[in-house]
Order: structure tokens, then sequence, then C-alpha cells
């Protein structure tokens, strides 16, 4: 006969008593069964909590890589800022000492003449004749504004008169909080005060330009340009003459702008510059953390 209990037989060591307990074969497998269910769960926790041990400790590591990663970036960039500075530092002594010696550069060769042209145009080539008629007309306009014995090509004095809220140099992004090279000047204004043209020159840009808003650009030749930056309504079109002190547009806070001000930056050979050189000397600088202000 088949039994579906198993009897464990306990026996006193003094009285010499017997005692028998039954286990049903149903208990006994429900007991080992429950002791792997919680073996597993045990199993399991543990498993998880080793992946994610090993996960922030990978966290952490790509954390430092990045921060060490954006170290390097940070000091290449200064080493980048710093060698451009030099570079159109460099670049105005050559012109200082070019234009003291009578020294000026000449151009020399032409494209030959190759193959004839069809009778109708591409849309490319319709686009390269606009843009070279476009820059020759820009160029020849600024070869006679700043032939004038009056024209003021370098640029001098405040675009506008406000609070300088920011200056040239590094700095924190006030969007990304990461460091950034502010490539210019701003200044506090209320909205809609006259932005003034620093220098004669011709307007190569006004538009839309990525993160400075509503731009425009001026070129006062021998490689000097400026650039007004976030503005809220632009009073000239490109190709444009204009003189010192005329308005180029309103202050306002397109782009990337956390308040109205004017964004205004130097340039020279397409390289930013820092703009303190090229203002008034009559400037009212005012000692300590306070805020400065420059009028016209």
């Amino acid at each position: 006969m088949k039994q579906d209990y198993f009897v464990i037989v306990l026996a006193h060591s003094l009285h010499g008593r017997l005692q028998r307990i039954h286990i049903s074969h149903k208990f006994l497998y429900s007991a080992f069964g429950c002791l792997a269910a919680v073996a597993l769960l045990i199993f399991g926790v543990v498993g998880s909590y080793a992946r994610m041990a090993l996960k922030v400790a990978n966290y952490n590591s790509l954390q430092h890589e990045a921060q060490v990663l954006r170290d390097r970036y940070e000091n290449l960039q200064k080493k980048v800022n710093q060698t451009n500075q030099q570079l159109a530092s460099l670049q105005i002594l050559a012109e200082e000492v070019g234009n003291a010696y009578g020294m000026k550069k000449q151009l020399a060769g032409s494209a030959d003449l190759i193959a004839e042209a069809p009778l109708v145009p591409s849309l490319g080539e319709s686009l390269a004749e606009y843009s070279y008629l476009r820059t020759t007309n820009i160029a020849g306009r600024s070869r006679n504004l700043f032939a004038r014995a009056d024209a003021n090509i370098l640029p001098a004095g405040w675009p506008i008169s406000g609070r300088l809220m920011d200056g040239f140099g590094h700095r924190m992004d006030p969007f990304s909080g990461e460091g950034a090279m502010h490539t210019g000047v701003d200044i506090a204004a209320p909205l809609g005060t006259g932005v003034k043209a620093t220098a004669d020159g011709i307007v190569i840009h006004a538009n839309w330009y990525n993160g400075y808003g509503r731009c425009v650009i001026v070129d006062h030749g021998n490689g000097y340009q400026t650039l007004y930056g976030h503005l809220s309504h632009v009073d000239v079109i490109e190709g444009q003459e204009i003189r010192q002190n005329e308005t180029v547009g309103r202050v306002g806070s397109s782009g990337r702008s956390t308040g109205y001000h004017l964004h205004y930056e130097v340039r020279i050979h397409s390289t930013p510059v820092n703009p303190y050189r090229f203002l008034s000397q009559t400037s009212a600088m005012k000692s300590g953390n306070q805020i400065n202000e420059f009028p016209f």
C-alpha cells in the first residue's frame, strides 16, 4: 500500500518513549516550493541591485569623462580666442605699418575664359551671377564711400546710451549654464531706443541672424565690421550706404536674449575683438561693481 506521507520517529533518551510525526508529501513539496520562491526572489533583488550599482558606477564614470572633456574644450576655446585676438592685433599692426610706409596690397591674376556658356543659364548659375553682381555693386559703393575725405571708417563711440550689462570675454551662458565666449558687449536700454552706426560703411546684412535675432552688420572697409544684434526693428537695407551716428535699427530682445538690450560687436577680418579699444575715451567709468553708463 502506497503511503502519501513521511513518518519521523523521535525517541526520548531517558525514558525511551517514541513519538511519531507524520508529514504529508503535499506539505513537504509546498515547503520546498516556498523555499525555492524565496531563493529566487532574493536572487532577483540582489541581481537588480547589482545592475543598478553598475549603472550608477558607469554613469558617474561618464559624467567624470564629460566634465574632463568640457574642461578641455573650454581651455581649447580660450586658446583659440586668444590666438584670434593676437592675430587681429597683428593684422591691425601690419595695416598701420603699411599705411605709415605707403605700402598697399596688390591683387594680381584673373580667371581664364573657359567653355562657352549655354544659351539658358541654370538656376545655380543665375544665383551665382546675382551674388557676383550684388557683391561687385556693394564693393564699388564701398570704395566710393571710403574714398571721401570726411569718411569715418573706424568704429568710435557707443551705439546707444545705456547700462553695460555684460562685457567681452569668457562667461557663463545664460541659457545652458556652461562656459561660453561672449564676442561683444551687451548694453541695456528701453525697447525701441534708436541704435546708431559707430562709423561710415555699407550695410551687408539686415535680417534675422541665428541667435542674434534681428541683426545689422555694417562693413567699414579695411576688414572692419560692426554688428548690432537683438533688434526689435531694422531701419536699413542691405547695400545701403550709412554714415556715422545714423540709425540702423531699434533696441529689442529678438533671438537668444533675456531682456531688452543691444549686443554690439567689432570684427576685424571676421574675427570678433574687444570693442573697448574703439569706444569713446570720454565715457564716464564708475569704480567698483556698479553698472557703467556710456552717454554719447
